[in-house]
This record gives structure tokens, sequence and C-alpha cells, in this order.
């Protein structure tokens, strides 16, 4: 527990109906009693407050009011942080917000850092370090898909598994220790392949889990799509169909794009940042040239291309070099306006997915976001897939454990001395630890939570 009480608006700063400041710690009663009056003249004071009750009141700055607010008292440790916990409703804005977070500021309270009230719940054992990760995903979550999975993870599903490989490493490593504190006994031949069974059950699931890397990183962050093209191929309007409404100028005068556009969409369940280039061609305009060059550098840092071509018109020697030139990166090609005669519908093949679509009515816009899930998602999204999305901080740490796994196994089998066998063993216990908190580091920690934001 800690001895210092913390505070913070817990709702995004703006206009709104409501904000919430959120007060956590051993004088969070108190202070919540110097800034608080209730309003009937026998409501009790926040501290005389059942628990998990409600108050209606004001608050009040040296005998000024600032706002009539609602007041929630929570005593730990059923609380977010285990602490007693106090959270003051006022009305929307930046000022009635602030002022209420000042009063309370001057009474007692310091400012919370990013990510405290978050780092006290897994501090005070309210989550593992799993589940507290779970938290900033759940806020950032663009999708319900990515939702979906913070939500398993936020339930401990992940940090369970975790558990029970770590306890089964832990099982093998006593059992290499004990035969290391009596060296007169060797290990029976039996006794060392049951030994080695039951690691290699454990680096099977570690190679389970570090395949779901690739999908965790996805629904976190994204993918990021560059939609390519000659000049009034279609790709402005590719982007308002993908993203389900104008975004982007459609003209037929070439050129007209000459900045890149961001966006991200949800492309079943994926949440994808398309990205509208200018046209690539050889241009004399100034903006132009420098719009087409930071579409090539937003092509260099796209991890899916859709190279859009102009189905009634037959291929260019632009069109051919385009290509060619990003021959090397996953993409699709989307043959747009097929309402119109098609001079290149042969373009594409098996390893150059094409797809028809018309910008125009909508038609292959569906196919299309089929076609971009295929290309960029191996995973399956059933709730047993979802539980062990693991993060690149994960896959970092089971990519040490699976390596000292491996090391291990290998050290059995070669009957090596049984310190060498423990100490490989004993970095992949930490490496799987580090997952869910039971070995950590301040600057571990710092690293996590200074990601999060202020009130969480």
């Amino acid at each position: 527990m800690f001895d210092d009480t913390i505070a913070a608006i817990a709702t995004p700063l703006g206009e709104g109906g409501l904000a919430v400041i959120r007060i956590s710690g051993p004088d969070t009663l108190a202070v919540a009693d110097r800034v608080f009056r209730p309003a009937g003249k026998n409501s009790p004071a926040p501290s005389a407050a059942p628990t998990h009750t409600i108050l209606y009141g004001r608050i009040f700055r040296s005998e000024v009011l600032v706002d009539e607010v609602l007041l929630s008292v929570l005593r730990g440790p059923r609380t977010f942080t285990r602490e007693d916990t106090v959270e003051i409703s006022c009305h929307g804005g930046l000022l009635p917000a602030k002022l209420v977070l000042d009063t309370v500021l001057e009474n007692g309270a310091r400012l919370a850092d990013p990510g405290e009230f978050t780092r006290r719940a897994f501090l005070n054992g309210r989550l593992d370090l799993a589940q507290a990760e779970a938290v900033a995903d759940l806020i950032h979550s663009r999708t319900a898909l990515a939702l979906a999975a913070a939500n398993e993870q936020l339930a401990g599903k992940l940090s369970q598994r975790i558990n029970e490989l770590r306890d089964e490493l832990m099982r093998t490593l006593a059992h290499v220790e004990a035969h290391i504190d009596f060296p007169d006994e060797d290990i029976a031949p039996e006794t060392r392949l049951q030994l080695i069974q039951r690691l290699e059950k454990g680096a099977a699931f570690l190679e389970e889990l570090l395949r779901t890397a690739n999908e965790g990183q996805i629904l976190r962050r994204g993918i990021r799509a560059a939609i390519i093209g000659r000049p009034n191929a279609g790709k402005s309007s590719l982007l308002n169909r993908l993203l389900g409404h104008d975004r982007a100028i459609v003209s037929p005068v070439p050129g007209t794009t000459r900045d890149t556009i961001e966006e991200t969409a949800d492309i079943r369940g994926l949440p994808v940042v398309f990205i509208d280039t200018a046209g690539l061609r050889d241009s004399q305009d100034a903006i132009e040239v420098e719009g087409i060059r930071r579409s090539r550098a937003s092509l260099a840092q796209a991890e899916l291309i859709l190279h859009v071509l102009d189905a009634s018109e037959p291929l260019t020697a632009e069109d051919e070099a385009y290509l060619k030139e990003f021959a090397g990166k996953p993409r699709i090609l989307v043959r747009n306006k097929t309402d119109l005669p098609s001079q290149c519908s042969h373009v594409g093949e098996e390893s150059l997915p094409a797809v028809d679509v018309c910008c125009l009515s909508g038609q292959g816009i569906e196919p299309l976001k089929d076609a971009i899930k295929g290309m960029v998602w191996a995973g399956r999204t059933e709730a047993g897939m979802l539980q062990v999305m693991i993060n690149s901080r994960h896959q970092e740490a089971l990519g040490r454990a699976r390596t000292a796994t491996r090391e291990t196994i290998a050290a059995l089998r070669a009957e090596a001395t049984l310190e060498l066998v423990a100490l490989d063993l004993r970095i992949a216990v930490g490496a799987v630890g580090e997952i869910v908190g039971k070995t950590t580091t301040d600057d571990l920690l710092d690293s996590i939570f200074s990601q999060f934001c202020l009130g969480k």
C-alpha cells in the first residue's frame, strides 16, 4: 500500500455531459471531506458514508462554489486500486473538471502520473501485469475483435495459461535442484526422459503462443495499407468506399490528391490504416512532386499495397513499371471501373491476387475486404485464439523462455551437469514470470505504465 493520495481527471478533456475526477490513496476520504459538502441536512460526509454509495452535494474552493456533483465512495480493498477511492462526477467541460481537480490537489492529493491508478492495482495485487496491459488495450481498441481480445486478457485467460506453464517449469526445476542437493544420486534414465517430455510439452506451448504474436500486433496497432496507382485510377474513390464515408476529394482532374491521407477502418474486425497517396507519375508541379515524395515514404512503411488499375484502359508503361517496382511487397491488384468495357482483365494471377471493383456503385468492395483480411490475417478468430494474443513485450520474453527451454532439453539429452541444466531452466522460469509480473524491475514498470493515459 502507498502512503500518498493521487488524483486525476479520468475522462477525456473537452466539452461533454459529465467529467469524472478519480482520487485514490490512504487520505482519499479526508480529502473528500475537505472539498465536498453534502446537500441534505442528514446526509453523511464521505468519511462517514458506507462503501459503494453515491452522495449528492457541491464542491467548494475557499468557500466559493465550484460545481454541483455526485460523489461515489468506494472503500478498499473492493476497488480498482484496492485503496480507498472516490470518484467525483461533475459537469463536463474543460473548466469545471479542472477546477474540481485543482480543489482536490490543494487539499491533500497530488496529481497522478500516467497509468498510476493501474500501476497501483498491479502492485496491490488487484491485477497481474498482463491484465494491467489489457486495460490499455481495452481503451485503445479500434475494432470489436480487438476489444474481445483485450477483454479475454483482462479476464485473466492469458495469465492463467502463463501461470500454468510457469508452475510446470518450476516443478521441473525443483526436481532438478533436489538431485543437485544429493549429488550421490544420479537421475534415473526414465526420470530424465520424463523431465524431457515435460519440457518438450512446455516448449510446444511456447511455440503456440509465439505464433499468435503477428495477429496480436495487428489487433493492437493495425496494419498500414497504401493505396497506389496512376492519377485518376480511382484511389480516392476506393478510400471513401472502404471507409464508408467521403474523406478524400474525388475529381476527374489528375493530381487532385497532393498529400497523403490516413484513415483507420474496421475491415472484418481488423484495424486497417488506409493511406491514400498522390498519383504516381512524373510531374513538374512542385506541390505534386512533394506529394509523390511523401507517397513513396508511406509506401516504404506500408505492410500491404492496394494497387489500383483503371480496368477501362490498357496497361501503360507506368503501370508495368509500378507492377515490377512493388513486386517485393504483399499487394492486391484492384481493377477499378469494371462498369466500363474492360481492357486489362487479364492482369493478376494466383500469385498476385486481383479483385474487380466499381467504386461508383460499390460493387466488389466486400470481396476486396475479404481479400485484405486473407492477405494479412493467418489466425483464427474464435475465443480460444483471442485468449492468448500476445504483445511485443510478451513475444520478446517468451522468445527467451523458448531458447532457454530448448537448451535445457539439449543439456538433459547430453547428460550435462545438473547445475548447467538448472541454470538454463531458471532463465526460462524468470522469462515466463515477466509476462504476469512475477519477475519485474522498476524500469520495466515505468516503460509499461508511462504509455497509459492520465486518470487510468
